[in-house]
């Protein structure tokens, strides 16, 4: 049974990683495919630090373009690009019929402790933003930091940050994961109170593997509460018993986020399909093949 009222749509996206050998990628396909069933508002597709997966990123998007009805969303990142190769990239997407971004600075390389900008590339995202809308018309999404970013020095300086991102065309934005709804409440209070008006789409990530959640929380600042650590403590990641915890944490951490007036969930989903239908599931929506 669904928690959510049927008067009350929700709508869905999901993020997904280009596999490393395109070649043998069926179990990413099919994960696609499971989760187009759910009629998403898009599915993104990540984009690595200077390019590193453009080809394979360009390849699926193209794919998913030909061959379904979905709205492809692509990840571009100006680190370690001149603004002239970071501006090649995004013409290159356009014109394979790409309109949709989400821009990004970009982490720093792999072995790099601190962002170095390109010495003629863009300094971050609102400048990358900036040269985006010289290259095409494209609609833009961004990303927020409820818990603030690595870099930044407090909640203030984000909220900034996001208000100049919008200035320069920015059409919505999705959160760096959390596991804690007070956090995404109170920093979408702290945004509507400074005047951002723009969708504030919560990214939710399913707990496939706790000891790779620890790693990503750690390198984004995403604090994880202690019950989390007690549950998940001793569990075999991927198991059909991690499944289930996992199923039950995503489902009641949705569930309250809906009961607070949330309507739409963006999913990182690792390119695993179950867990995110199950949770999809149980916020309402369901697959075409269902009935309602």
């Amino acid at each position: 049974m669904s928690f959510a009222d049927p008067k009350e749509e929700v709508s869905v996206s999901f993020e997904f990683f280009p596999p490393a050998d395109l070649g043998n990628a069926d179990r990413f396909w099919e994960s696609i495919d499971n989760l187009a069933l759910l009629n998403p508002d898009f599915i993104s597709i990540t984009y690595g630090a200077g390019g590193t997966t453009r080809d394979r990123s360009l390849k699926i998007l193209q794919r998913i373009l030909a061959e379904t009805s979905l709205n492809p969303v692509a990840h571009l990142t100006c680190v370690g690009s001149s603004r002239a190769d970071a501006d090649d990239m995004a013409r290159q997407f356009h014109e394979a019929g790409i309109n949709r971004l989400v821009a990004l600075r970009g982490d720093p390389p792999g072995g790099q402790e601190n962002f170095t900008a390109h010495p003629q590339g863009y300094a971050n995202a609102t400048e990358f933003i900036h040269g985006l809308n010289k290259v095409a018309d494209f609609d833009i999404t961004v990303a927020a930091y409820p818990e603030s970013h690595p870099e930044s020095p407090g909640l203030d300086h984000e909220i900034e940050v996001l208000k100049q991102k919008i200035d320069a065309g920015a059409k919505r934005c999705i959160t760096q994961f959390f596991f804690e709804n007070d956090v995404y409440l109170r920093f979408v209070d702290k945004a509507r109170s400074a005047g951002i008006e723009i969708p504030i789409i919560p990214g939710i990530l399913p707990i496939l593997n706790f000891t790779r959640v620890q790693d990503l929380a750690a390198r984004c600042g995403t604090h994880i509460p202690e019950r989390l650590i007690s549950l998940f403590d001793g569990i075999e990641a991927s198991s059909s018993v991690n499944n289930m915890l996992a199923a039950a944490v995503t489902i009641e951490q949705c569930e309250d986020l809906y009961n607070n007036g949330v309507r739409n969930f963006h999913f990182y989903t690792l390119n695993k399909s179950d867990l995110t239908c199950a949770v999809s599931h149980s916020l309402g929506v369901r697959a075409k093949t269902e009935s309602k």
